[in-house]
């Protein structure tokens, strides 16, 4: 079994060492948790309720050494951490314990009026054991989210979180003792990319995976030998349209967030910035200038921390460098000092350009200009990922027909990055960004099994369809057919049918 050792980003040094674990240790977890799956599949609604109030609360009172270890584990200045990573993991918590019986109480749905005898409902069970498989960009934020909807949806959960922020991985699992939380409802499995597949080969009821869209595909094959469902969480491209109406001051500061936040690594930064013609000289100039008064560093007074993982400063070294050999205009400094990278705003980019088409993931942003609301668009559209969008402008009208026409999972008008931040509406993505979603009722429910249940009360001793088959009844059907939306035919068919001795009603 290998050593992993957790670096701080920006300092070197080491803040925890783990051992992989083994493939013993990876079928002992499984049996582990699905013991643990049968017993909270049969706990009430309520109780799941008062388990994620505990959790809450010891989120809170622990939230000085949450915010500590995060930082610690990733180099972030504390309030990026705090407000993207600690803060949106507990909003979410607290959404699910107030939502929680409303969005998986039983529902009752309409029946066929020929079926009439029946009443018909819709359960949400649990899944039994979800596997999450957490990425190192927000590493407590992007594995308590669907921990928690997993939990309270009534399921075990096995996590394994990037071999780059074991430590908050860790944390994670200290959070479940702290709270009293049953025995094998959360476990953590400490590991490299094999024992992350070693897990989904051991056949968990749901791989939930957040990170690449390589990777991810990866995942999805070594699920699909067992038929797992999966739910991906991939990468991003997103756009960032600004119009020659927009607020120009709100939309320069909304990219500076969007595209430097967390130093560029987040699924949703805003990678290409598409400008109306218009305003796209001024844009530039304010956006360069927002951009060189950013403080580099990992202090509670700092604006941007390190690169967290060093192998993705080769990503972004390669896409910068592409450009600028194609023509784009680097109107920053590029500078770098171990870790960290200073942002960079690339003016006059396009299509050709990896910048513009790949994932960079890091404090890089493509400028390119646009001349009308159609070619904005399909600039936009033209990416194989589809996660999120934002559109600025004053116009009402004009945003929801833009933001109607961006092939992507979530959009924002007039604002940056907040959807995932919103525990009430759903999460996701399309195309190479992956599909399901969480947040939102819809995310407790994607974490449950949906079973239809039809219950009879009728006293009659046949129905509309059962044996014995005749001439008779074949020609009453086609009669039913023809009169669904007539009310006095109708119920000259039901007196047919009953007469048959197959009561309707």
């Amino acid at each position: 079994m290998s050593e992993i050792v957790a670096i701080a980003p920006g300092l070197g040094t080491a803040v925890g060492r783990f051992t992989e674990a083994s493939d013993v240790e990876v079928a002992e977890v499984m049996e582990t948790a699905r013991s643990a799956a049968a017993e909270a599949r049969l706990r009430p609604l309520k109780e799941r309720v008062a388990m994620l109030g505990r959790l809450a609360r010891v989120m809170t009172e622990q939230a000085e050494h949450i915010n500590r270890t995060i930082c610690d584990a990733t180099g972030k200045p504390p309030v990026e951490a705090l407000a993207s990573d600690l803060l949106v993991a507990l909003d979410l918590l607290r959404y699910c314990e107030q939502n929680l019986a409303a969005a998986l109480a039983p529902r009752e749905r309409p029946t066929p009026f020929y079926f009439l005898g029946s009443k018909s409902r819709v359960e949400y069970r649990p899944l039994g054991v979800v596997l999450v498989i957490s990425p190192w960009n927000y590493p407590f934020q992007l594995a308590m989210a669907p921990i928690i909807t997993a939990l309270a949806a009534g399921n075990a959960v096995i996590l394994k979180p990037s071999e780059v922020t074991p430590t908050v991985g860790a944390l994670v699992g200290e959070l479940s003792e702290l709270a009293s939380l049953p025995e094998g409802l959360i476990q953590v499995v400490q590991g490299r990319g094999d024992v992350g597949q070693a897990l989904v080969e051991a056949g968990p009821d749901l791989v939930f995976f957040t990170g690449s869209a390589a990777t991810g595909s990866q995942v999805m094959r070594s699920a699909a030998t067992k038929l797992t469902p999966v739910h991906l969480e991939l990468g991003g491209k997103d756009p960032m349209i600004v119009f020659k109406d927009a607020n120009l001051d709100r939309a320069v500061n909304g990219a500076l967030y969007g595209a430097f936040s967390n130093a560029g690594q987040a699924c949703v930064s805003v990678e290409r910035l598409y400008v109306e013609r218009r305003v796209y000289e001024p844009f530039l100039k304010a956006l360069a200038s927002g951009a060189s008064k950013l403080r580099l560093g990992s202090s509670v007074d700092d604006d941007v921390g390190p690169m967290i993982n060093p192998a993705q400063i080769e990503v972004v070294e390669r896409h910068v460098e592409d450009a600028l050999a194609r023509g784009a205009r680097l109107l920053t400094q590029r500078k770098r000092a171990g870790s960290y990278l200073a942002p960079m705003v690339l003016a006059d980019t396009d299509h050709s350009m990896l910048v513009m088409r790949d994932e960079t993931f890091g404090p890089v942003v493509g400028v390119m200009p646009f001349d009308s609301e159609d070619e904005a668009i399909e600039l936009a559209n033209d990416s194989p990922y589809g996660l999120s969008a934002s559109v600025w402008t004053r116009s009402a009208s004009r945003a929801g027909r833009v933001a109607a026409r961006i092939d992507t999972g979530s959009c924002s008008i007039n604002d940056v990055m907040r959807n995932l931040a919103n525990p009430h509406l759903p999460f996701g993505g399309t195309k190479a960004s992956g599909f399901g979603r969480y947040h939102g009722p819809e995310g407790l429910r994607s974490m449950s099994r949906t079973v239809a249940i039809m219950s009879n009360s009728s006293r009659s001793r046949n129905e509309i369809n059962w044996f014995p088959y005749s001439g008779r009844l074949h020609k009453t059907l086609r009669l039913l057919m023809s009169t669904m939306d007539d009310r006095k035919l109708l119920g000259r068919t039901r007196r047919l049918l009953t007469a048959m001795g197959r009561k309707v009603i």
